[in-house]
């Protein structure tokens, strides 16, 4: 257990680590409004998703899992384990159907801001709209954490 929950715990680290440091360079390439380093921060970001993300997500949900099934967890009722289940897969729901293809829209129009040298409107809606989405999508996992830490109910 004491290995499982480590690896739970390490995942959350990764997961959530990177998604506030992936906005932290987006808001300070933004800032800077120079499109070359517009375009290297987002395709970066994209990455970072794919290398840290991901694998913190596998790590979350498959220790997770692990632990729940050993500890005997009901799933029946509503408590701190399904509500943190509910949110999981919603954070999971907003960053497949909505941030991706907005991080993928933002590499095609901060790549057409390169050629024109100026930062586009296209760009810069797209890049509102992932700040939006990606603060709800922050946030989620930041209740998790609480619920996971607390079991509050």
């Amino acid at each position: 257990m004491n290995v499982l929950l480590f690896l739970h715990i390490l995942g959350a680290v990764i997961f959530l680590g990177n998604i506030v440091t992936a906005a932290f360079w987006k808001i300070r390439a933004d800032i800077k409004r120079d499109p070359k380093f517009i375009h290297h921060t987002v395709k970066n970001v994209m990455l970072a998703d794919f290398i840290f993300t991901l694998p913190g997500l596998i790590l979350i949900i498959v220790s997770g899992i692990l632990m729940a099934v050993q500890s005997g967890y009901s799933m029946d009722t509503f408590n701190w384990l399904t509500l943190s289940l509910f949110l999981f897969v919603l954070t999971g729901i907003l960053w497949l159907a909505v941030l991706i293809p907005i991080q993928r829209s933002m590499i095609r129009s901060s790549a057409r801001t390169i050629d024109d040298g100026v930062i586009s409107n296209k760009y810069q809606n797209v890049s509102r709209y992932w700040a939006i989405v990606g603060i709800a999508a922050t946030l989620l996992p930041v209740v998790i954490l609480y619920l996971m830490i607390t079991k509050a109910f």
